[in-house]
């Protein structure tokens, strides 16, 4: 009998921390981020110098109690789970463990606490928050055009990288040392900077031609842009909703998620999922 609600004790704690399915498990993901949010506001609140000196005892506190809840938080992921190993060596168990030590750390090393800013990579947790269609799904459907869409995006950006060498060089023999194109590569990041519309100044064209060429350069950057934009879209378009799950249920036994809809049992290690 108590094995049954040991078990129990450790499923909906698993439910409440990994999932998105129940109300508790969406307080529990909401209250995470405005927790990571608070935590994130802080480290940034310590680093101007005039606030830290007025309120720097305030904020330490503060800072020390955000740090013990996702301690907490960090334990019962690990008991939750039936191996915890997976966690703490999962992507999200690093995280984890990265954005919870460095206040500790601050106790030995001085202006450690600063790291605590690595916080800020857990905000990718927010696609768990809530299990929408139309939040998820479109995160999921846009993650699934850009892999269709890879190779011809490399194949793109391979072809602008050669167009920027090419001008590069021209502009480096047009223009000369003189004006400022000291050498290829220098001349290669102008034409970088400016077919991206960038234009920082630094380096600029004084003869009709090399100007003629910038002129034409920058136009054609407006083009280039919209090129990968388009791709994506394209491959979006392909894309049914029926290629997109929303199902937020976890594994209780090794921690994977993105089941498809409707699964009742994990795709890595066939465990029986809630």
């Amino acid at each position: 009998m108590s094995n049954i609600k040991k078990t129990s004790w450790k499923n909906r704690l698993h439910e409440i921390i990994y999932e998105a399915d129940t109300k508790q498990g969406k307080l529990f993901d909401i209250v995470l981020l405005i927790a990571i949010l608070a935590s994130i506001i802080l480290v940034m609140l310590e680093s101007v110098e005039s606030i830290n000196n007025k309120y720097g005892q305030l904020l330490n506190i503060a800072e020390w109690i955000i740090t013990i809840l996702f301690s907490l938080e960090y334990i019962l992921r690990i008991v939750s789970i039936k191996k915890p190993i997976l966690y703490i060596f999962s992507f999200y168990g690093v995280i984890d463990l990265l954005s919870t030590i460095p206040k500790y750390l601050s106790m030995f090393l001085i202006g450690s606490s600063h790291f605590a800013a690595l916080r800020a990579l857990r905000l990718l947790r927010i696609f768990r928050i809530l299990k929408l269609a139309r939040y998820i799904g479109a995160s999921e459907k846009l993650l699934v055009a850009l892999k269709a869409s890879k190779a011809k995006i490399a194949v793109f950006l391979f072809f602008v990288v050669i167009l920027c060498l090419i001008l590069g060089t021209f502009m480096y023999i047009i223009e000369g040392a003189e004006n400022g194109f000291t050498s290829i590569p220098r001349s290669v990041y102008w034409a970088i900077v400016t077919l991206t519309t960038v234009g920082y100044g630094d380096i600029a064209p004084h003869t009709p031609f090399g100007q003629f060429i910038a002129s034409i350069i920058m136009i054609l950057g407006y083009g280039i842009i919209a090129i990968p934009t388009g791709i994506v879209s394209s491959e979006m378009t392909k894309n049914t909703d029926s290629n997109v799950h929303t199902n937020t249920q976890s594994c209780k036994n090794c921690s994977i998620d993105n089941h498809k809809d409707g699964a009742e049992f994990c795709y890595k290690c066939g465990s029986k999922i809630n």
